[in-house]
Order: structure tokens, then sequence, then C-alpha cells
């Protein structure tokens, strides 16, 4: 669920793209330069050896950019023609991969370039070559006249690195995408650009604890948190994950609470604080105390006390979560969650009876199982029906109708109305709300 956005540069259409020889030939003539001890003493010395090495690392590239259309592509790279083309699919998404002499394009089913995979780079090492050369660059422009300059060529190098993390993300490599994630993050701190990429930060913890480095997944979540880059809560509950698999369960805790008295909606931070009231045997009754202080803040929020009733249901509290899901509904009637929850639980109850029915061999017990299975379904049915009525999500009536569709299944052939209720929501399940 998660998704990674990142911040994309792109490379113009008609630019003059360089050989692999050219680019060589511009990187050892700036290079010579900036070991003159005269030429070395000049900004514009270092800017030049940062934007040859900048050539270098875009002539594999070729004429292509992320978000090109494979019609322009084809007009722009002219006779030059891709030597193999095959369908692949990355992350569960297909995509038509074209392979060059020099890099890979992947372009999505709509035509759209969207990633390309350099497979023969000039240098292995030309962006950070290229960053030590704006730092350099920097640290002699001492009236700052080349700061725009400067902190441009940062940017840009900050965008190709995030490019690289993503291809990498999709690709499967966590590690090295991390390990982009982060070099983007660092770039962008770097003066005169300074600024704080608090995306590229979050996606270097992601992508680090995807792989299992719980170690520096810690690392860059924290940091996350510090920078305000929470994700809603997501980041307090991947850093307690994080110290939870490195056996650190109290600062685990600490996290999940700290998170949960700034987001005590959060459903990440709520389910790891209930697994570890659940797993230590420590008195849960602090997790109520912590949504207590949120409501003395809050006190007509209806999605706290949806909040304590997912609390009270999965600790199995059946009747306080009720009595707190339709606290939510009396705080806020247009508040459909209060009655989802009820419904849900319900419904939750009625497949629990189900089960225990399909095992039982004694016949009176289980006519006894199959009547509360009924009667726990026609109790899920009316809250659905209030959701459904009061929403105005439509996906979110999809849902419900998918519930109340598997109701009224059950009890069809009973009563004429059963079987209006299923046709009409089997209907909607399969049409969507268009029609409503």
């Amino acid at each position: 669920m998660i998704a990674l956005a990142v911040f994309l540069s792109v490379q113009m259409a008609d630019a003059q793209v360089k050989s692999a020889e050219d680019a060589k030939k511009a990187v050892e003539s700036a290079r010579a330069a900036a070991e003159n001890p005269k030429k070395a003493a000049k900004t514009a010395t270092w800017l030049k050896l940062a934007g040859a090495y900048m050539d270098a690392y875009n002539s594999p590239v070729g004429a292509g950019w992320r978000g090109a259309s494979k019609q322009e592509l084809q007009f722009i790279l002219g006779s030059e023609k891709p030597s193999a083309t095959e369908q692949v699919t990355l992350l569960g998404t297909p995509y038509v991969k074209e392979v060059f002499e020099t890099r890979n394009y992947y372009y999505t089913q709509n035509g759209i370039l969207d990633i390309i995979e350099v497979t023969k780079p000039v240098y292995e090492d030309a962006l950070a070559e290229a960053l030590d050369a704006y730092r350099k660059a920097h640290e002699l422009d001492a009236k700052g006249s080349k700061s725009k300059d400067i902190a441009t060529g940062i940017q840009m190098i900050e965008g190709k690195y995030l490019e690289e993390g993503i291809a990498q993300y999709m690709f499967g490599n966590n590690e090295l995408a991390s390990e982009k994630f982060e070099a983007a993050a660092n770039a962008s701190e770097m003066a005169p650009y300074s600024q704080i990429d608090s995306m590229a930060v979050y996606n270097a913890g992601f992508t680090a604890e995807l792989c299992g480095d719980y170690e520096r997944a810690a690392k860059f979540f924290k940091k996350a948190i510090e920078i305000s880059y929470t994700e809603q809560g997501e980041a307090y509950a991947k850093l307690a994950n994080a110290y939870l698999n490195m056996k650190d369960t109290l600062a685990s805790k600490k996290v999940l609470e700290e998170g949960f008295a700034a987001y005590p909606e959060s459903q990440s931070i709520l389910i790891g604080l209930i697994n570890y009231y659940i797993s230590s045997g420590e008195n849960p009754e602090q997790l109520f105390a912590l949504l207590d202080k949120a409501k003395e803040n809050e006190p007509n929020n209806a999605s706290l006390y949806y909040v304590e009733g997912d609390i009270h249901n999965k600790l199995g509290h059946k009747e306080e979560a009720i009595a707190a899901y339709r606290k939510s509904s009396e705080i806020n009637p247009e508040y459909e969650f209060g009655y989802i929850g009820i419904g849900i639980l319900y419904y939750n109850e009625a497949l629990d009876i189900q089960d225990k029915a399909a095992v039982e061999m004694d016949d009176a017990k289980y006519t006894k199982l199959v009547e509360d299975f009924e009667t726990a379904l026609m109790n899920a049915s009316e809250p659905f029906e209030k959701a459904f009525e009061i929403t105005k999500d439509k996906s979110i009536k999809v849902n419900v109708a998918e519930y109340l569709k598997n109701i009224y299944y059950r009890f069809r052939d009973e009563n004429p109305k059963y079987m209006e209720a299923y046709t009409k929501y089997d209907t909607i399940v399969k049409n969507g709300v268009a029609g409503l």
C-alpha cells in the first residue's frame, strides 16, 4: 500500500546527447583543468567538470526521458532501433521493454516511457563525481554569483538519484533502491540547494525495511519523524516495527504510544499497540488512557470513538465495541464508519459461527449454530443498510453492497423482499452505483 513518490528531472527531447567517446574526452579534459593549480582555483573549472560528468551520465540514456511517449521517441531516435522487445511485469505492473546497446526502456501499457535502465554507463560514479565538483565550485564561489547554477545542478543530480531509486524498487532491488534514495536525500541537503527531501528520506527507510535491514530502516524513519514527514502516522508504525525486529520492545512501545498520541486514527499504529499488549500480557488500559486524552482535545471527533470500538473489538470486548461504534454515529450521524464497524463485527461473528458449525457432529448443536449464524447475519444487515444509505463515497457504497449481497443471498428464498435486496446489491457490486 505503500506509494513511492519522486521528483522527476526531465531531459528535454531536443537536448544533444554526447557519444560515450566524446563524453569521456570531455571529462578527461575537465579533469586535467581541475588538476591545474591555477585553473583549480576557479569556480568555472569545477562547474565545467560537473557538467562533463553529467553529460557522461546522460550519454548512455540516449534521447529518451521519463514521460516521453513511444511515438515521440520513435521520431527522435530515428534510425536507432531496439535490438529486442519483450513484455515484462514489474511489481505486478505490465511493461513493454525495449533493449538498446546502452540501456533498456520500459514503457507503460499506454506507451509512456516510465523507467530507463542504463546497462553500459560511461562512469559508474558519474553522479557522485558531479556532486563533488559542484561542492568544490560552491566552496570557491565566495560571492555566491554562481549559487543558482550550482543549486540547479544539485537539484538535477537529486532527481537522477530518485529516478534510479524508483527504478531499483520496481526491479525488486530494495537494498540498492534504499542507497539511491539516501543519496538523493544527501544531495538535496547540500549547499547551496539546501533542501530537505522528506520523501527521499522516507523512501530510503521504506525500501530498507523491505529488504530486512531494520537498523537502517529505523535510522530513516526516525529522521522522517524528526522532519515531520510521517505519512499520517505510518512512519511511527514502521519505526516501531523496526525496533521490534531489532528486539527492542520497549523502544517499539514508546514509539507506538508517541505515534498514537499524534495520530490516534492510524490503524497501523493501533494494530501495533494492540498486538504489543496482547503479546506482552500488559494491561491494555493504557490504550484507553491514551485515547481518552485524544477525546479530551476533540470531544466531537466521531472517528476517535470508532477507534475505541476497534480496540474493544480486537480485544474481544463485543458489547463495549458496539457501544463505542454507536457513540461515533451519535456524535456525527453522517459518519458511516460507526455503522460499518458494527456491521463487520456481526458479519465476522457469523463467519466464526459458520466455521464452528462446519465441524460440529451433534445435530442439535449444529442446528443451534445455524440459527446463531443467521441471527448474526441479520444483525449485520441493519447497520450495513444504514451505512449504505448515508455514505457519499461511491467506493464505500460498493464495498458495503458486497456485504449486503452476501447476507441477503442466504435469505433470498425465504422472503421476496430479501430476494429483491439481493438483486439490488448484486447489481451494484457488478455495475457500480452509477444507476442509483
